[in-house]
């Protein structure tokens, strides 16, 4: 295998030209007895075995593939700090390690993270030396946990259900990035589609004596300037909120939008009387989600939604992508057969599957991974995660709706429960809070409570009994009639207050030859496939309350076979008579 994989600068959306990959070979050790820590491991150059970063363990990619759990396990490797980076803060940066993350350089501590799903970071340059090579050494703790957020993973030593193989520790790019100690640290990005404007609140990391910092911003549109701006800062925060319709921008602002996923790129640059000091490529999207009279409208227009469930797993690799070009084939595999976005399910995904959502026009429901127990400790350890996925993900504008719950997951109880109902008010609150601008799904599927839009997920296998259940709205939505094993669209105590209507998880055909299940009798032929989905989403589509619908699912993922791909991405049936059912309702309505 090549030195580096995922080679990909793994943040695209805020782009920096220093910066090092470590993503490869690293040295590796089981710990199941969770002696490293006393035995003096973090001062080692000799782990027994070696892996491939970022592929955990339990994956063939990774060159072990041992899915039995082990709850410790360590990683060192010698990094070297190319001399043109002298003197200049060195950051170390995690996209993804599950669970709880401890690093040491040179057998000194230099900090911990907790969470599975969020990207992290340390600031390494007061343990670094930079005349000679560096041991880096991390330890990840995991646990089987249920009140720890961990999505599909199982929490026994066998696959069950939708549950698969667990994933433990680095599973995303690890790389080092070199600042000045005054930096720019992110910038949160508002597009105002009505107003033909764009807010940027700016984040500074402000050291030392500096008193005359300029940041520069200049936004572009296919190669010409649109807009520029300096600031003056002199503290840690600032905010800008500019107009893009101006002489400069001769042209109407352009949206974003599945059929014209236009992107504005910006660079924001910080100065000290001249000096620069740090540069950072972004781009953003004008794109406006709104909701009105029983519909979803993107910028100010009712849509259609046809969504793919998307459990973004790989045979190989599990959560992590393969490559670059894996990810570019699912998202151009899911719009070729018609669907217009996905719901991306159990899982926070990788920073280059949104950039090319981005780019792609792609909708994307971004979903938290779940817990599956209520306790004090379960509720902190979400809601704390919860959140920094909703700050990083923020400025994506394939991005649009926040999905923190599903099927009750965590909170088994919610449809009687007033705790676990007020947790998920709360969620749906503090989302609100950083973002007000897109709709939150509290809990997927059934039992709502104070959701922006009312799904339901329904495995019915064909439309006569779709119909015969859905055609009546106001029974559904004020709980009449039970669907999905005796589940109701509302928790009790709540009310249906003319919220839109997606079908939000239904499908799932399977075929006869394959091991594994599906949801409901399986299928012989093609033939029956298409038969059995055109019943099922025709009947969706002729309801006019419904304004969309998500089909499981893009792929088999491990044990369940119900995907539209196997695992390796070979189509079950002719994916262009997918695409001619899915035309049958217009995306616009």
């Amino acid at each position: 295998m090549e030195a580096t994989v995922r080679k990909e600068y793994p943040r695209p959306q805020f782009q920096r030209n220093d910066w090092l990959n470590l993503n490869g070979e690293w040295n590796f050790q089981f710990d199941h007895q969770n002696a490293g820590e006393k035995e003096g491991w973090y001062k080692k150059t000799d782990l027994n075995q070696n892996i491939i970063v970022p592929f955990t363990y339990e994956t063939k990619a990774s060159g072990i593939h041992e899915e039995t759990f082990c709850p410790y396990v360590w990683y060192q490797k010698s990094v070297d700090v190319p001399k043109e980076f002298a003197g200049e803060r060195v950051i170390l940066h995690f996209q993804g390690a599950d669970y709880v993350t401890k690093v040491w350089v040179n057998g000194i501590f230099a900090g911990e993270h907790q969470g599975g799903y969020t990207a992290f970071s340390f600031d390494i340059t007061n343990y670094i030396n930079e005349e000679k090579e560096n041991n880096l050494v991390v330890k990840i703790e995991d646990s089987l946990s249920e009140h720890q957020p961990r999505g599909k993973q199982r929490w026994i030593d066998k696959n069950f259900g939708c549950w698969y193989v667990q994933t433990t520790g680095i599973w995303q790019t690890v790389w080092l990035e070199f600042l000045h100690e005054t930096h720019i640290h992110s910038v949160k990005t508002t597009p105002d589609v009505d107003n033909e404007s764009v807010e940027f609140e700016y984040k500074l990391v402000h050291v030392g004596q500096q008193q005359n910092l300029t940041l520069k911003t200049a936004i572009t549109f296919d190669g010409q300037l649109v807009k520029d701006f300096s600031l003056q800062v002199d503290r840690e925060q600032a905010s800008m909120k500019v107009s893009l319709a101006s002489e400069i921008h001769e042209w109407k602002v352009m949206q974003w939008s599945p059929e014209h996923p236009h992107l504005y790129d910006v660079e924001f640059t910080l100065y000290d009387e001249g000096q620069e000091l740090d540069r950072v490529q972004s781009y953003f999207g004008m794109r406006k989600i709104s909701i009105q009279n029983g519909n979803i409208l993107l910028n100010n227009v009712p849509i259609y939604q046809k969504l793919l469930l998307d459990q973004g797993y790989w045979e190989e690799s599990h959560l992590t992508p393969p490559s670059e070009e894996a990810i570019i084939l699912d998202i151009e595999k899911t719009l070729e057969m018609g669907f217009n976005g996905v719901r991306k399910h159990m899982k926070v995904e990788d920073q280059r599957f949104l950039y090319w959502a981005d780019k792609k026009g792609l909708l994307v429901w971004s979903e938290m991974a779940a817990s599956y127990a209520f306790s004090d400790d379960a509720v902190q350890q979400f809601t704390e995660e919860w959140l920094e996925v909703v700050r990083q993900q923020y400025n994506h504008p394939s991005i649009i709706t926040w999905t923190p719950f599903n099927e009750s997951w965590g909170v088994k109880n919610i449809f009687i429960n007033e705790k676990q109902q007020k947790f998920t008010e709360g969620i749906y609150h503090l989302t609100k809070a950083i973002d007000s601008m897109r709709p939150v799904i509290v809990n997927d599927g059934w039992e709502h409570t104070v959701s922006d839009i009312i799904t339901l997920h329904d495995y019915v296998e064909y439309g006569d009994e779709f119909l015969n259940r859905y055609r009546d709205k106001e029974k559904v939505v004020g709980n009449d009639i039970a669907f999905n094993k005796f589940k109701h669209a509302m928790a009790q105590g709540y009310e249906y207050t003319g919220q839109p209507i997606i079908i939000s998880e239904y499908g799932g055909i399977a075929f006869t030859s394959e091991d594994g299940w599906g949801y409901g009798d399986q299928v012989k032929n093609e033939k029956e496939f298409l038969d059995r989905y055109a019943s099922i989403t025709e009947a969706i589509m002729s309801l006019d309350y419904i304004c969309g619908f998500c089909y499981t699912q893009i792929t088999d993922v491990q044990q369940e076979v119900n995907g539209l791909l196997t695992e390796d991405r070979k189509p079950k049936v002719d994916l262009s008579k997918i695409n001619e059912i899915n035309r049958n309702k217009p995306v616009s309505v």
